[in-house]
């Protein structure tokens, strides 16, 4: 091999490595078959408007095309193959690349614009430059006549080019910002996810003669809600349940939630009294607030004592918190109210109210937080409780699991009508299981 063989070799692969690093900065830019766009439309007209000419584009330069980001005077043409007899599309020009009469320029012999239907005679052409040097197109005018550019024509069509370029940077970044912002907001779903499950039980225990079901609904997929519920055995063998919601988002109400349960579960094992473990809570609360912004939190918290005819008797104590509902086996619906109980942790003497209900076999509970009756119907007024106990009157004898998937009906029947969270609790007693009767020996 010559000297001139090698040299004419390593020009050709530095060459097309070139090609490969300007065809990945063209794809760096996302601007391939993107739609047309106002403002690369203004350029090409004014850039048609400063050479009197009919016809002007953007163009970017693909590895087998010239592709029209904007095409001003062509009927119908989005992109054209990528012809080298015509340099209307030049690559790597310090300056204005000018062909004033396609005719007489040795440079176009063969080129389908100018022998074609349109007759191109003249064209002037200004890179588009990306900051590390890779042209991407260029800003071109036309016409079927020729011409003789003016330098100040010249100048104006590289402005063109640079304003081009100016909008692609633009644009970049916000792809970057918007692809950022996705990130961030992906990476704070999954964070509050995992916190969110933290401060729920995982799973709730199994108690004899009675089927308890729970779910919390998120107002919001990225930001941490106060709603908590829990489910647990006492020393005595009775059962200790409670739910709740704190006030606040975010992390200040995240921590304050976990405070609130495990607070309510150490105070059930010192002394099960519901009164009692919500002014536990409420002292703890109080000592928590140190002349900060006050915490507090509405709750019910309730014993589950069973009965041997498998009955069970629920004492209950709430603190500023929405009536459980008890749904009974024949259908009715009705509210075990603690109206009076106040907000626990921000009053200097809070009152709070217990009362107690039965729960024979085919009765159920169901315990929710306020996001579930403040949810706004289709007409736009609230659900509230009577509403929410006429939805439950038509699922009822259904169990716990029945209640809850009643109410899911009705949370994904709103919609966007719903605006808070909402935990839902639901404890039943399943039906006795009747035997059949004897059969008389023959």
């Amino acid at each position: 091999m010559t000297g001139a063989e090698y040299a004419f070799q390593e020009d050709a692969r530095s060459t097309a490595a070139d090609e490969q690093r300007r065809l990945a900065a063209v794809r760096r830019y996302a601007v391939l078959d993107t739609p047309p766009d106002g403002a690369f439309d203004k350029i090409a007209s004014l850039a048609a408007r400063i050479f009197d000419v009919p016809m002007a584009t953007v163009a970017i330069v693909d590895g087998d095309r010239v592709w029209f980001k904007a095409a001003h005077g062509f009927q119908g043409v989005q992109e054209i193959p990528r012809d080298p007899a015509l340099r209307a599309f030049p690559l790597g020009e310090d300056g204005p690349y000018v062909v004033t009469d396609s005719l007489t320029d040795p440079r176009t012999t063969g080129a389908p614009l100018v022998h074609g239907d349109l007759g191109v005679r003249f064209f002037a052409a200004a890179a588009i430059t990306t900051a590390d040097g890779h042209c991407l197109g260029t800003v071109n005018v036309f016409d079927t006549r020729p011409h003789h550019p003016t330098e100040n024509q010249l100048a104006a069509l590289q402005d063109l080019a640079s304003l081009v370029m100016d909008e692609l940077e633009t644009r970049l970044s916000s792809l970057h910002t918007v692809a950022a912002e996705r990130e961030r907001r992906a990476d704070a779903e999954r964070l509050a996810r995992t916190l969110q499950r933290t401060l729920l039980p995982p799973a709730l225990p199994a108690v004899p003669g009675l089927h308890a079901s729970a779910a919390y609904y998120p107002a919001s997929a990225d930001e941490i809600g106060g709603d908590f519920y829990d489910l647990f055995p006492l020393d005595d063998g009775r059962w200790a349940f409670f739910l709740g919601d704190v006030c606040g988002k975010g992390a200040e109400a995240a921590a304050l939630t976990s405070l609130t349960r495990y607070t309510l579960r150490a105070a059930a094992i010192y002394d099960p009294d519901p009164c009692t473990a919500l002014a536990n809570l409420d002292a703890v609360l109080k000592g928590e607030h140190q002349g900060g912004s006050p915490r507090f939190c509405t709750a019910v918290f309730g014993v589950l004592d069973a009965a041997p005819d498998g009955c069970f008797t629920v004492t209950l104590a709430g603190g500023g918190h929405p009536p459980t509902l008890a749904i009974r086996a024949g259908g009715t619906v009705e509210p075990v109210s603690t109206v009076g109980g106040q907000l626990i942790g921000l009053l200097s003497d809070p009152h709070f109210v217990q009362v107690s209900t039965h729960l024979a076999p085919g009765d159920a509970l169901l315990l929710y937080t306020d996001g579930l009756i403040e949810a706004r119907t289709a007409d736009g007024s609230l659900l509230g409780e009577e509403g929410l106990a006429r939805h439950l009157s038509t699922h009822a004898d259904r169990g716990a699991d029945g209640l809850l998937a009643a109410v899911h009906k009705l949370l994904t029947d709103l919609g966007t009508g719903v605006s808070d969270d909402t935990a839902l609790l639901a404890l039943s007693v399943p039906h006795r299981r009747t035997s059949p009767p004897p059969q008389e020996n023959r």
